[in-house]
């Protein structure tokens, strides 16, 4: 990737990005076009720089930088006030003569400072100008505070920021540089290691665990989003799933489904009847099984029997007597035929007209000769020989 591309050096310099590989970032080159020996990497070069800004000549000289470049330094020209404008210095304030009350023949300014009086000719006027030699500033009539920021020269690089908390001359390797947010780290005389840390900015989101195992400002998107179940993604909030049918909660015969398996949905599983998957019971097993029978509702003597086992297949039991008769859903009527034994014997019709198990006895005999003759719970009497009793009498 050409650096270049984007203009990064503006107007007047040349951009040339010696190495257009993808992860070869900052290593462009900034070049004035109107000195090709001021180069500057990673940045934009200063190609102008006008030394007359920073009045080195004082108030009552004219200063003139011709070439206003940063490689051409102290060549800028002071030249005295009227009458004494011939007199002109090079790269430090000129020494202007017309007089005998030179203010600067005392030394005020003191060492380390150049004094310079405007107007020699008249009376002290406290109007000498004292210009540090070292480091920054001019005062009149009295000596200058002489400051050095070493930030001007960038020492930290284009993307830290420099701060010289003490700009005296005789106080140096003092700066600090630190990182621009989201970056961290600082370090005193010279530039920092800075280090990103994605987790900052809790790319995780609540209740999961975040490691950025670089934490360098040129590998993203390498964080992890550890789940408190062990689900784990890699530059994304990972998706923590619960599913609370792992456990199996509704147990054999029925079907598990947990619909919404985010974390904070709980208790909302379902557990379907695998006989009869119309019952459905949620956050906890269904009742599959209900055997009718166990309350007992043919009663004594019969057999009951439920095919469905199951809560919503109500009244399909069934009784059964011992002689077979059958009920569905209620106790069965079992009749007992007390013909059956042919208690009336031969020649006589037997009639059970109740054959309810509670129906005894009711039974009866109606004689074959005689339908009028009727025996209830035994044999008629279907036979009277009339003779026996010998009513002819004697020789008859």
């Amino acid at each position: 990737k050409d650096e270049c591309t984007s203009n990064p050096c503006g107007t007047g310099q040349t951009c040339k990005d010696a190495n257009t590989a993808a992860n070869s970032l900052n290593d462009y080159t900034c070049t004035c076009t109107n000195d090709n020996s001021i180069v500057k990497k990673g940045a934009p070069a200063t190609c102008t720089l006008d030394e007359c800004a920073a009045n080195p000549c004082g108030a009552q000289q004219t200063c003139n930088d011709p070439k206003q470049s940063p490689s051409s330094t102290g060549d800028y020209v002071c030249t005295c006030p009227a009458p004494n404008q011939a007199i002109t210095s090079t790269g430090s304030p000129a020494t202007c003569t017309g007089g005998s009350n030179d203010e600067c023949a005392s030394s005020p300014c003191g060492a380390g400072q150049s004094c310079v009086d405007p107007d020699t000719a008249s009376a002290p006027a406290m109007d000498y100008v004292c210009t540090c030699t070292t480091g920054t500033g001019t005062a009149t009539g009295t000596p200058a505070t002489c400051e050095t920021d070493e930030c001007k020269s960038n020492p930290c690089g284009p993307s830290q920021t420099c701060v010289d908390p003490n700009k005296a001359v005789a106080s140096t390797g003092d700066y600090t540089c630190s990182c621009q947010a989201p970056q961290k780290g600082t370090k005193a005389g010279g530039p920092a290691t800075c280090t990103l840390n994605e987790c900052d900015a809790n790319p995780c989101g609540t209740g999961q665990t975040c490691n950025d195992p670089t934490t360098s400002p040129t590998t993203t998107l390498d964080f992890t989003c550890t789940c408190a179940n062990g689900v784990v993604a890699t530059g994304t909030a990972a998706t923590c799933e619960v599913d609370e049918c792992v456990s199996n909660p509704c147990g054999a015969g029925q079907t598990c489904n947990d619909p919404n398996k985010a974390k904070s949905s709980q208790h909302d599983y379902t557990c379907t009847c695998d006989n009869d998957n119309t019952i459905v019971q949620t956050d906890g097993p269904a009742t599959c099984s209900k055997n009718e029978c166990d309350a007992n509702p043919c009663g004594a003597g019969q057999t009951c029997n439920d095919p469905v086992q199951t809560p919503k297949s109500i009244g399909d039991f069934t009784c059964t007597c011992t002689n077979g008769v059958v009920a569905t859903g209620t106790a069965a009527t079992c009749e007992v035929d007390e013909c059956a034994s042919s208690p009336c014997g031969t020649g006589q019709t037997c009639n059970d007209p109740n054959k309810a198990k509670n129906s005894q006895h009711d039974y009866t005999c109606t004689c074959d000769n005689d339908n009028t003759i009727v025996q209830t719970d035994g044999p008629a009497t279907c036979t009277k020989d009339e003779c026996a009793s010998n009513p002819c009498g004697a020789g008859q």
